[in-house]
């Protein structure tokens, strides 16, 4: 999916959770930032194509290692440990875009280093890439204005 789709649904499901986190800045800023993460192995996304992370995606292909929850896990697990503040707002970020991209076509492969893919049926950018958008712009919208009068 197109980063504006991730970003649309992280935001949906910050809101969600907005009330029920503590420090919800950190959270909003470290969800909004782990969904950009799982892109860094591709030189065509927004956070990719740095030139610096070309050492990385020499070694690491797109939808690989990065891309999957066995990952997800291990940093989240870090963060729990270490910096339990970003715990949260990185596993909703970041979890949420893999989700996301498992409905692709292009998939997942869910717990690397098993390499059993799966996907769904929209195409990047496409039409119903479009139509999951509007959703969640609707959602959104509807969402804040709710949290805003209620």
């Amino acid at each position: 999916m197109l980063i504006r789709t991730h970003l649309l649904i992280t935001l949906f499901f910050v809101m969600v959770f907005f009330e029920s986190v503590e420090h919800k800045f950190i959270f909003l800023v470290v969800a909004v930032l782990a969904t950009y993460i799982p892109d860094i192995d591709s030189k065509f996304s927004k956070i990719g194509n740095r030139k610096i992370l070309r050492i990385l995606q020499f070694f690491i292909k797109h939808r690989g290692m990065i891309h999957s929850f066995s990952f997800l896990l291990l940093i989240t697990m870090f963060f729990v440990l270490f910096i339990p503040i970003l715990a949260f707002g990185f596993f909703l970020g970041y979890g949420l875009h893999l989700l996301a991209d498992s409905f692709t076509i292009t998939g997942i492969m869910p717990f690397y280093p098993y390499k059993k893919k799966i996907s769904g049926k929209i195409r990047t950018g496409g039409r119903s890439e479009t139509a999951v958008l509007v959703l969640f712009v609707i959602g959104d919208l509807g969402l804040f204005f709710w949290k805003i009068i209620g």
